[in-house]
């Protein structure tokens, strides 16, 4: 009995209306927000695999986007370490939007997609910063190394030994 009246008085609290005012002044209910309509679109796809498609908006969205194949000599390295490589096909994609911000800021994106990976270029884009410095440079001692000295003597000659049979002649 205990836990059914707990459960009741949950009940209760969990349909009780909230003391929580919902922002009301920026999402007003009869605020429609303004109606988009599609005033332009096509769509190309061929058999080789290429194609092209875009379209146009009221709110003067634009997109546009072209893909075709493409050959690429890919190489992989296994877990041993040895290289393979492979032809294989993939597609290379080119486009660009145009949009505008609800403050009216005016936005265009391009980008291209292939081999070298996905390069989107516009000008609200961050761009890493250019650092300009000289590279610094070691030091140039000039002076003269030192020389060993030259040691100019004789080498001694080791004396030759002629033996004498003891009456001050020579033996051969």
């Amino acid at each position: 009995m205990k836990l059914f009246v707990i459960a009741a008085v949950l009940a209760i609290a969990a349909a009780a209306p909230s003391s929580y005012k919902p922002n009301e002044k920026t999402y007003e209910k009869d605020y429609k927000y303004p109606e988009i309509t599609v005033t332009g679109q096509s769509d190309e796809r061929n058999v080789d695999g290429s194609g092209k498609w875009n379209y146009a908006q009221s709110d003067y969205t634009t997109r546009e986007e072209a893909q075709e194949q493409k050959k690429f000599t890919v190489t992989t390295v296994d877990d041993y370490g040895k290289e393979y490589t492979a032809e294989v096909f993939g597609n290379t994609n080119k486009g660009s939007s145009y949009w505008v911000s609800p403050e009216g800021e005016k936005f265009t994106l391009t980008w291209a997609a292939d081999n070298a990976g996905f390069q989107p270029k516009g000008d609200h884009l961050p761009v890493a910063p250019v650092h300009v410095y000289e590279l610094p440079v070691a030091p140039v001692h000039e002076y003269v190394l030192p020389v060993a000295p030259v040691h100019e003597y004789e080498l001694p000659v080791a004396p030759v030994h002629i033996p004498f049979n003891g009456k001050g002649f020579k033996i051969y």
